[in-house]
This record gives structure tokens, sequence and C-alpha cells, in this order.
């Protein structure tokens, strides 16, 4: 289901801006936005058109989905219990988790 509520948009963004370990400044001159434009858009307090919404997906990395739409809900708290269970383990057994999920992003691009 499509997300219409602009600060949900906004949060979303900020839950992966934060997950990513980047600043808004980061994010706003990867997307090619002043600073002040981006942190209104992720207050959600102002609305964006389709192309800057485009290239903060882009600055993020992500998908449009993941912050329009409810189903990735359930996935980003998949990705970071993922990212957190990696954490706990030896540096061997994350190197090879990491060895195996770039050997599989290889073989799906």
């Amino acid at each position: 289901m499509l997300v219409y509520d602009l600060c949900a948009v906004g949060n979303r963004m900020l839950a992966i801006r934060k997950r990513m370990g980047m600043t808004q400044a980061e994010v706003a001159e990867s997307a090619g936005l002043c600073d002040r434009t981006y942190a209104d858009i992720e207050r959600g307090t102002v609305n964006m058109r389709l192309e800057t919404l485009l290239r903060i997906c882009n600055a993020l990395r992500i998908t449009p989905d993941e912050i329009l739409t409810d189903d990735c809900g359930s996935l980003l708290s998949r990705k970071e219990e993922l990212l957190e269970r990696l954490g706990k383990c030896s540096l061997r057994d994350q190197e090879a988790a990491l060895t195996i999920l770039m050997l599989f992003l290889r073989a799906v691009e």
C-alpha cells in the first residue's frame, strides 16, 4: 500500500539515513539539494517532486518502495535484525557471510 503521509515518508528517510551512517548534509549534497530543503523533506513539512524523490533514493542507495510503501517496514526490520546478528558474529564469520553475499549480488547483477 502506498504511503501519502509526508511525515511517515520523512521518518523512513531519517531511519534509512541514520542506518547508512550519513548526515543530512551528505544526503543533500549527493542528491543535489540544499541542506535546508532535504531537512524539510525529512521532517515531512514539504512535498517533493518525483525527480527529487528519485535523487534522494539514489543518494541513499534504496528503491522508492522502501520509503513509499508499508510493505518495506518488515523488510527494513529484517535487514536491521540481520545486521545486528552479523555484528555479534566473529570477524571470521562476518567475512565469510560478506563473501557469500557479494557472490550472490554478482550473480544477480
